[in-house]
């Protein structure tokens, strides 16, 4: 079933979406101001809820009770205390009467004319304490700037509205103004929900559960459309019906007018036939002059009959040419206006289509993404828990500890530090001696680690061949031993 919205921002599409399961409901309207344009509640009277309207304007309270009966209406003001207060109404833009004056103000700053007017006010707890009976499942509240003024009169403690939709904006404005009064709301145990650009929604902490069809705008999901494009299109229906009947009104007219022009000039040709016949008579039987003057007044007769049957014809073809434009130009109108509907209704299609590719994608790629990232969260866990990463867990380990050593000054700092210890000299160089290549491969991957150059022998010590790559340090080390080594033989 399509909804039809009423709403001027669609406050009810977002409210059936929450509400819509529950039948027989109940709702306040404080600033009520119509009971079908830019209504919240009259798509929910229509479903069969009741409730009550609050609106201060007597002729807008006769227009409820005309066509709102199952609901209470009241011509009051709702405020923080019994009592009256004057209204301040701008009669060419309906919806704009506010108890402010700073915004009756501004109204007239922009050129309108403002009237003023007193009202008795309630507070919403004794209305609600005189009519209502179970729950209230909705709240709305449009005051034009007097929100602080109606909450401050609502015992929330005793009565508890299942959603609060408040506007929060400045009359006419983007402008917010929710700070001054949303304490009021925000104390009483409930938590704001959503903001649709005019109103800011709360939802009771003991129905918590219905925040989640909050938090997205009215769409194509929610299957509505607003009461004017319903309406533009049974007006277009009605446009056609009365363009059918207007077109077999038009036929009947040509046919009448048809058999007229045919009776007239069936009279014309017996007129006709009745003069021949006469002047037929009359050269035949050689009648007197009396007879003559008798059939020349028959002739003048048939004659001005002919000249009536013509002039008749004349004025049914200018008639019958008068009709055919007529209903030309209703066939155009109405094919017009037919096709400005089609045009919107086509519109409104591409823009339906638009928005489900849109959601459509976007459902696609958040599906994608999450099973990328389950299928890279599995990879990586099994790879910690496989086998090779257990095993080059070590290999893994040694290669940072090649990696650190390979830095020049590091390597350059542990051997400067190892050929410095003379226990470590006493031990090594023997085996050095002993064995020609490794003294060889050590001296050269010494001397390449701290870029120490070979060096000449000091004067009077005689080193190897093989010694020569040593720096002059370590050559000194090695004649002092070969000295002591000599002296202990002999």
């Amino acid at each position: 079933m399509t909804f039809i919205s009423y709403a001027q921002n669609a406050e009810d599409v977002l409210l059936w979406r929450a509400l819509g399961r529950i039948e027989n409901g109940f709702y306040i309207d404080v600033g009520a101001n119509d009971p079908v344009e830019h209504s919240v509640t009259k798509a929910f009277y229509d479903a069969g809820w009741r409730g009550i309207n609050v609106e201060p304007l007597p002729v807008h309270v006769a227009a409820f009770d005309e066509q709102r009966p199952g609901d209470v209406n009241l011509a009051v003001a709702a405020g923080s205390a019994d009592g009256e207060l004057t209204l301040y109404d701008v009669p060419s833009v309906r919806g704009w009467a506010s108890p402010q004056q700073d915004v009756a103000e501004m109204h007239r700053a922009e050129g309108h004319a403002v009237a003023e007017l007193k009202v008795p006010v309630r507070t919403l707890s004794a209305i609600c304490a005189e009519h209502v009976r179970g729950e209230i499942h909705f709240l709305k509240i449009d005051v034009e700037g007097f929100e602080g003024e109606v909450l401050r009169g609502m015992d929330f403690a005793r009565w508890r509205p299942w959603i609060l939709v408040i506007e929060a904006t400045l009359p006419g404005k983007r402008e917010t103004n929710h700070e001054a009064w949303e304490h009021l709301v925000t104390s009483q145990r409930y938590r704001f929900a959503w903001f649709d650009g005019l109103n800011r929604y709360y939802v009771a902490d003991e129905h918590a559960e219905l925040r989640e069809h909050f938090g997205i705008q009215p769409n194509v999901f929610d299957a509505f459309i607003s009461w004017h494009l319903d309406r533009a299109w049974n007006d277009g229906k009605r446009l056609q019906g009365a363009l059918e009947e207007t077109q077999g009104r038009l036929a009947e007219q040509a046919r009448q007018t048809w058999d007229a022009t045919q009776r007239a000039e069936q009279e014309a040709q017996q007129a006709a036939a009745e003069a021949r016949r006469a002047d037929w008579e009359a050269g035949r039987a050689g009648r007197a002059e009396a007879r003559s003057a008798e059939l020349e007044e028959s002739l003048r007769i048939a004659g001005e009959a002919q000249q009536r049957a013509e002039q008749d014809r004349l004025r049914v073809a200018e008639a019958h040419e008068r009709e055919r434009r007529y209903a030309a130009e209703e066939r155009q109108r109405a094919a017009d206006e037919l096709a400005a509907l089609n045009a919107s209704l086509a519109q409104l299609q591409d823009s339906h289509q638009q928005l489900s590719d849109w959601a459509g994608g976007i459902e696609r790629r958040l599906i994608a993404s999450e099973a990328w990232a389950q299928e890279l969260g599995q990879r990586l866990q099994d790879m910690h828990h496989s086998t090779s990463w257990k095993i080059t867990r070590p290999l893994r380990a040694a290669g940072s500890v090649v990696h650190a050593l390979r830095r020049p000054q590091l390597a350059r700092r542990i051997v400067t530090r190892l050929t410095a210890n003379e226990k470590l000299r006493r031990l090594l160089i023997p085996v050095l001696l002993r064995n020609p290549k490794l003294q060889q491969r050590v001296s050269t991957s010494i001397a390449a680690i701290k870029l120490d150059p070979p060096q000449q022998a000091p004067a009077g010590i005689d080193v190897p061949d093989q010694l020569k790559g040593l720096p002059a340090s370590v050559r000194v080390v090695l004649a002092d031993l070969q000295r002591a080594r000599s002296k202990q033989e002999n």
